[in-house]
């Protein structure tokens, strides 16, 4: 599972099949910090999230597995929204 911020919306007159119906966002990684990481992708959404939000997204295969028994074609998915976030610091 990696942490992101949804940033932005993707808007599609087509698409696959398997994507009818369902939401995707413009999602950028974040450090524990909330600072920026990596490139931006498209996540396909499994739980409402929504512009702004704080998420938990995973890659790969495991992606699809929050749409069962649909057969979803996705690379990412976004898989929970973070209401808090408490980092514990060593030697601090």
């Amino acid at each position: 599972m990696y942490l992101g911020k949804v940033v932005g919306s993707v808007w599609s007159t087509m698409k696959a099949a398997g994507l009818s119906g369902r939401t995707l966002y413009v999602v950028q990684p974040v450090s524990v910090d909330l600072v920026p990481t990596g490139r931006t992708l498209i996540c396909t959404d499994s739980v409402g999230a929504g512009p702004g939000s704080l998420v938990y997204f995973c890659r790969g295969r495991e992606s699809s597995f929050p749409f069962l028994p649909d057969e979803v074609p996705t690379d990412a998915a976004i898989i929970a929204i973070v209401d808090e976030l408490h980092v514990k610091r060593s030697g601090v």
